[in-house]
């Protein structure tokens, strides 16, 4: 862990491992599509030698099993490297523009280049896939960067630092481990990009530290991701799609159902489904839940505190455990949770859980759902289960999303070719595939003018009834 003697020695140390990152972006920027790849190439070959330690790792932190590692930091992590390769050469080469006619005779292009020095600061829910997401989008764009990983998992931290310390030089990618003291340093620095994964209360800070140096910023946010279901839906498929979805990992993640709109003519079949899916999931009791190799941990004191709390405030508030509730301070262990009759003024509806709680609202009209989700702060993902092609519509269009998924949960985040990212509080920009490299990018414009003749010569000075005549035929035709 990087020890922090003194404020001054800090920014002094940051400063200078900043500088020298900063020297080498010109030589990582000149480098050529193969040579990018070969970065990425060793970067796969690293993760799969590594396979056992990367679940050891996660599991050392939270308990996470190990073929959730698999599933969730592993393959993803692959899966977009393998896409990033394939498609890097086309993603930089420049980018030909059409001609309008009031520039006759110029051509014009887009070409992209890497931003410079580059922060990641991931979180501790995903903490390997969502430091390497970005990371894989920084070095196919040819950025220098620095990775602040997550102080919560502290074997997962150590394990990044030690692939950037076996893959590249320290002013090619650098992973500087620590708490909110080096975060705050690593702020102060004149980063040409930020890119920030977690709550929007920290997403906040960043923004605001970014703005002292009109540093560019992607925030990847949360906020409470809605999942709907209308009396239309395959009860079965969407209780097991929504159980799996909201207590992987526990809860802790950012696209999780956060809570569920489901019409009041379906609740009770469609909790029951449920209920009979956590048992096939995770046990037939809570011991056999506790006991379970399937059923991760929450990451620490604190938020166990926290989730302990919401449930609590709900309860007292009347709501009803329809399912799970039990808790373990000594494992962090909250059981699969459903809640229902639960009051609006409940804590567990105003604030994002990030934990296996899931609380549950009738309605009668599917207009009240469109209501509820767009008088809150704007999700990050909603997810609708109907078979009414007229219903999808009607909530993908009223409702305002970071991103979506109809008849499933969680697994857009899995598809290179989707943008991720929130809108509004939810976040702001997009990661993975093309919409992760160009948020590393700029996307630099070049028109290219013929020497000597050219149209726009006709409106120099000295101005004249020729180029006011001029003017005013290119205000009307052109």
């Amino acid at each position: 862990m990087l020890s922090m003697p003194s404020s001054s020695t800090a920014t002094n140390l940051f400063t200078a491992q900043f500088e020298a990152l900063r020297a080498n972006a010109p030589a990582l920027r000149a480098e050529t599509v193969a040579a990018r790849r070969r970065r990425l190439a060793k970067l796969a070959t690293w993760l799969t030698t590594n396979r056992v330690a990367i679940q050891q790792a996660l599991y050392q932190d939270f308990k996470k099993p190990p073929e959730e590692t698999d599933l969730t930091e592993l393959w993803p992590s692959l899966t977009e490297i393998r896409h990033t390769s394939r498609h890097l050469a086309r993603w930089l080469a420049p980018r030909r523009v059409g001609t309008p006619l009031a520039l006759l005779g110029t051509r014009s292009w887009v070409q992209v280049e890497p931003k410079g020095v580059v922060l990641i600061i991931a979180p501790w829910n995903y903490p390997f896939y969502l430091a390497l997401d970005p990371l894989i989008s920084a070095i196919a764009a040819g950025n220098a960067v620095v990775v602040k990983p997550a102080e919560q998992t502290p074997a997962t931290s150590a394990l990044l630092r030690r692939l950037a310390e076996e893959l590249f030089q320290p002013d090619e990618v650098l992973v500087l481990e620590g708490g909110r003291e080096v975060a705050s340093e690593l702020l102060r620095l004149p980063w040409n990009h930020i890119f920030f994964t977690g709550s929007p209360q920290i997403g906040k800070i960043v923004m605001r530290a970014a703005a002292e140096h009109l540093s560019g910023v992607t925030l990847e946010l949360g906020g409470k991701s809605p999942a709907i279901v209308d009396e239309t839906a395959n009860l079965r498929d969407a209780a097991e799609k929504i159980v799996w979805a909201k207590f992987l990992n526990a809860g802790q993640t950012c696209v999780a159902p956060d809570y569920l709109l489901v019409h009041e003519r379906v609740q009770a079949p469609l909790l029951a489904e449920m209920q009979q899916a956590i048992r096939r999931y995770y046990g037939e009791n809570n011991e056999a839940t506790k006991a379970s190799k399937s059923f991760a941990r929450i990451v620490n004191r604190h938020h166990y505190a926290r989730l302990a709390a919401l449930l609590e405030d709900a309860e007292a508030r009347g709501a009803t455990v329809a399912q799970g509730g039990a808790l373990d301070e000594s494992q962090c262990y909250v059981e699969p949770t459903i809640l229902t009759d639960v009051p609006a003024d409940a804590a567990v509806l105003e604030e994002e859980i990030f934990g296996p709680l899931l609380p549950v609202v009738p309605f009668q009209e599917l207009a009240e759902t469109v209501a509820y989700v767009n008088a809150r702060p704007r999700p990050l993902a909603q997810y609708v289960f109907t078979t009414s092609a007229a219903h999808r519509r009607y909530l993908l269009d009223g409702i305002a999303a970071g991103g979506a998924a109809v008849n499933e949960a969680i697994i857009q985040l899995a598809h290179p070719d989707l943008p991720f990212g929130g809108v509004g509080n939810s976040g702001l920009g997009k990661a993975h595939g093309l919409a992760g490299f160009l948020a590393f990018s700029n996307e630099k414009g070049v028109l290219q003018q013929r020497v000597g003749f050219t149209g726009i010569k006709q409106f120099y000075p000295p101005y004249g009834n020729r180029v006011r005549r001029l003017l005013g035929w290119l205000l009307r035709y052109l």
